[in-house]
């Protein structure tokens, strides 16, 4: 593809404002770590149409950037460890080719929780953070599911620039 560091960066100041828009609304569900997730839906298009090496190079770039951006030492080392996690489930699932990107973004949502919740473990030097798992697992098939429709919508409808 032509242009290749143009789109490269349109895509990562897409998926770093789409991390501020999220940030500004105020709902809050009871549990740390719930959030929708709307800067992977850039991921997961990047990854299910230009490879996993580009959507690892924007994801790791996303979560440093937006990090010093807009959190801290702390945000970053959460999002990495979920990001990553998330990344090589959902790059593994799309080489396999039998899954929609629904199914794929479900279980990136679902992967970034996980990861998440193992650095918290770690962190704080209980397993007790383990208890909000089940609530954590709901929210990312939940969040997973809705980035996945979104994607798939959006990558439909501009099939062209892909």
């Amino acid at each position: 593809m032509r242009n290749r560091a143009a789109y490269f960066g349109v895509f990562t100041a897409l998926a770093l404002i789409l991390g501020y828009v999220e940030s500004l609304i105020p709902i809050q569900f009871g549990v740390p770590g719930i959030k929708l997730g709307l800067a992977n839906l850039i991921i997961v298009m990047v990854l299910c149409k230009r490879g996993w090496k580009e959507a690892l190079l924007l994801s790791v770039v996303r979560i440093v950037l937006s990090g010093f951006i807009f959190g801290n030492l702390f945000s970053i080392l959460y999002s990495f460890a979920g990001g990553m996690l998330s990344l090589l489930v959902m790059a593994l699932m799309v080489k396999i080719s039998r899954f929609s990107t629904v199914g794929i973004s479900i279980a990136g949502g679902v992967c970034h929780n996980i990861g998440q919740l193992i650095v918290a473990m770690l962190a704080v030097e209980t397993y007790q953070v383990g208890f909000y798992l089940p609530v954590l697992l709901i929210s990312g098939v939940i969040t997973g599911a809705l980035i996945g429709i979104t994607a798939g919508e959006v990558m439909k409808r501009t099939k062209n620039i892909w």
